[in-house]
Parts: C-alpha cells; sequence; structure tokens
C-alpha cells in the first residue's frame, strides 16, 4: 500500500511538472483551445466567407469579388495565430521561453498584416488607375498598372520584412546607416541596375510598347513576352528569346508594328515597252477600279493616299506605280489580300493584251575586233557510181577551195 502511495505522490509530481513547468492539465486545455480555433478556421471558411462570396456574386462590380478572394487566406491564417495566442494565455511559460513565444505571436501578427496588404495590391490596383487618369486624362494601361503593382509589392515585403526583424532586436536604423556609408560604393557598382530601372519607367510611362507588341529595332525584330524591372524579353519569329536591356530600348529607335493604322501595299508593275496608251489606261483603271471597290481596301483621303498611276519609263519597262493600305492589320489576313490583288493584276494585264517586262538588254555590234571573217565555199560532191566487187576504190581529192590555208597565202585576213 505504502509503494501505491509512493507511486501515485510520483505521477502528481510530473502531473504539476509538466512541460517547462507548466501543468499538463494546463497544456491540454492550451491543445484544446488551439483545437477549437481550427475548427473555428474551417466553420468560418464554409460559413462567413461562403456567404459574403455569394453577396459579392450578385454586385456588377468584380473589385468585391477580387477583394474577398485576397483576403480569404489572411483571414483564415489569423485563426491560426489567435489559436497560438491564447493557448499560451491558458498554459503561461516560464519568463525565457515566453519572451520568445511573445516575439514570435508579434512576428506571426506582423506577417499576417502585411501579407493581407501584399495580397490587396491587386483588388485596389483600380484606385492607382483612376489617380492616374484624373493627373493625366488616360488610362494606366495594364502593363505599367503591373508594373507598379511589382514595385508596391516589393516595397510592401520590404517593410514588413523591416517589422518582423524589429520584434527579434534588430536595428534597423544601424544596417540602414551602414549601408549608407556604401552606398556611392554600391551606386556605382548597380548604376546599369538603375539606368535599366527607368528606362523600363520610361517605357511604361511614354507607353513606348506593352507586353504583346510586335516591335523592331535596330537589332531584333518580334513579340514582347515580358518587360520586367531591368530587361525585356523579345520573342522572335524564329522563336528565339531575346532579353535586351530596358536601357537600350528606352534610347533607341523602336517601330512598333502593333500600332498600325492600316497595312500598306507599295509596287511597281512593269508592263512592255509595246504596250500601247489604251492598253496602260484599260490596266491603270482596272487596278483603280478594284481598289476603290473592294472593302478589303481603305481608300478614305482623310486617313491615308492611295496612289494608281502610271509613273516612269524605266530600262526595260514602263511602270505603273500602286501605292494603297489594307484596313486589317493582320499579317495573314494581309497576305490574302495582296495575293487577291495580284491575281487580279495579272488577269488585267492579260485581258489588255500585253505583257509584263522583264530585265533585258540590246547588244549592238558595229565592228569586229578580228576584221572581215572569210567565206569558204562548200562543194556539194557527186554522188559516186557503183563500184564493182574487186575493183580498186577511188580516191578523193580535195577541192582547192577548202584547203586550209595559212598566214602568207592569200587570204583575206592578212
Amino acid at each position: 500500500m505504502e509503494s501505491f502511495r509512493e507511486f501515485w505522490t510520483e505521477i502528481e509530481r510530473v502531473w504539476q511538472r509538466g512541460v517547462f513547468g507548466v501543468e499538463i492539465d494546463s497544456v491540454l486545455l492550451a491543445v484544446t483551445i488551439f483545437i477549437i480555433f481550427v475548427i473555428l478556421r474551417g466553420a468560418f471558411t464554409a460559413i462567413v466567407i461562403s456567404f459574403l462570396g455569394r453577396l459579392t456574386k450578385r454586385t456588377e462590380t468584380t473589385v468585391d469579388d477580387e477583394i474577398l478572394r485576397a483576403m480569404r487566406e489572411p483571414l483564415r491564417f489569423v485563426f491560426f495565430v489567435a489559436g497560438i495566442f491564447f493557448a499560451l494565455r491558458v498554459a503561461p511559460l516560464p519568463e525565457g521561453v515566453d519572451l520568445y513565444t511573445t516575439k514570435i505571436i508579434r512576428s506571426l501578427i506582423a506577417f499576417t498584416i502585411f501579407w493581407a496588404i501584399y495580397r490587396m495590391a491587386v483588388p485596389l490596383s483600380f484606385l492607382l488607375d483612376h489617380a492616374f487618369t484624373a493627373m493625366r486624362g488616360q488610362d494606366l494601361g495594364d502593363a505599367l498598372k503591373n508594373f507598379a503593382i511589382r514595385v508596391f509589392r516589393v516595397i510592401i515585403a520590404v517593410i514588413g520584412a523591416a517589422a518582423i526583424l524589429e520584434e527579434w532586436d534588430f536595428d534597423i536604423a544601424a544596417v540602414l546607416g551602414g549601408l549608407g556609408l556604401v552606398g556611392m560604393a554600391v551606386a556605382f557598382g548597380a548604376q546599369n541596375l538603375i539606368a535599366n530601372l527607368f528606362g523600363g519607367l520610361v517605357i511604361f510611362l511614354d507607353k513606348i510598347f506593352v507586353e504583346g507588341h510586335w516591335i523592331k529595332t535596330a537589332d531584333v525584330e518580334g513579340t514582347v513576352e515580358k518587360i520586367g524591372f531591368r530587361t525585356t524579353k523579345i520573342r522572335r519569329f524564329d522563336k528565339g528569346l531575346v532579353t535586351v536591356p530596358n536601357s537600350q530600348l528606352a534610347d533607341a529607335a523602336v517601330i512598333n508594328f502593333s500600332l498600325m493604322t492600316n497595312r500598306r501595299i507599295h509596287w511597281m508593275i512593269g508592263v512592255e515597252y509595246r504596250t500601247s496608251q489604251e492598253q496602260l489606261a484599260d490596266v491603270v483603271n482596272g487596278i483603280s477600279d478594284y481598289v476603290y471597290g473592294n472593302e478589303d481596301f481603305e481608300t478614305d483621303p482623310s486617313r491615308v493616299s492611295t496612289l494608281i498611276h502610271v509613273d516612269s519609263f524605266n530600262s526595260s519597262s514602263i511602270d505603273i506605280m500602286l501605292y494603297c493600305f489594307t484596313k486589317t492589320t493582320s499579317w495573314a489576313e494581309w497576305m490574302r489580300v495582296k495575293e487577291d490583288l495580284l491575281y487580279h493584276i495579272k488577269g488585267l494585264v492579260e485581258d489588255a493584251g500585253t505583257s509584263f517586262a522583264f530585265p533585258s538588254s540590246s547588244l549592238y555590234v558595229e565592228t569586229l575586233p578580228f576584221g572581215k571573217p572569210e567565206v569558204i565555199p562548200v562543194q556539194l560532191e557527186q554522188p559516186a557510181p557503183a563500184q564493182q566487187e574487186g575493183s580498186p576504190r577511188p580516191t578523193r581529192t580535195a577541192s582547192p577551195d577548202l584547203v586550209d590555208r595559212g598566214p602568207g597565202d592569200g587570204g583575206e585576213g592578212d
């Protein structure tokens, strides 16, 4: 009986000592409270957030849907942090351990706050768009908006990291002061980075191009895939990816084909010199009727210039200039329109009774370099009489006119 009492006494000591000096019943209660908050998080998601989601779907705007979607995970994380906080209040730890747990809770709270702000950058970007419109009278644009969101998120991440480090007694002011001592060296080493960053801002603010545009510079031509802080990625038409520093693109002459209002067709059509005036007029009038009567071409004189005229007398052709614009800017559609126009012009030239000219040249020879050529008469041979078998074959003697005469034999070349 005495041994049983001693064993029970040991159980009581272990129970009272618990974990880190906290009684086991307090530990169990703390765990129970944490589990309750985890259950409440699931209930909050299933009931409150689902109810708010149904309300936001009834509104005309999508901003409230994006805000709710962005805040969903941070709100769920609040229950996790609250569960830890209240569990530690039920089961207080020793002073040395409690100091670290307090810092952990404060760090989690700071993380939750800045995480929520970070995720709210996209839904609240419409405010930035309205402010930009009020200042400049035009929309911010998707590309510049995305760039501004990335900058804002980087700033929030840096401030949030600084706030968490402050909770762990890091002297942020001293760190920034130390950075200031090497600021000049860093700025000198990062001058290209700074130039590219400002180059990206120039591209966005001036709207030189945006992602998806077809551009051409002196060095590269292709489709813009991504505009980053330092570089712009351009996908060439052979599917090669080119990375160009933003500072180069900001200073270079950039042709933006995606901003074309129309696509141009500029041909010089050459016909033969034997073409009569009436035939030339038929071809020119036929081309003009086709272009002005086809909906694929833009012929409004206030928007484009359409020129179809006999242009010049070329070295081997009479040239007709065709200068017109299509309504489409799509490359594939432009090729189809151009092909149809080519077929029609070929038919017009053939129906007019003329032909297309091709490069040719004429050679006139006044004198030969070796004098007048010698005329050699050719004497036709008479058929030889039939020879009897066994009789000798007659010998042939060349005509004096056919004998090859060398120099000095009285030839005209002397």
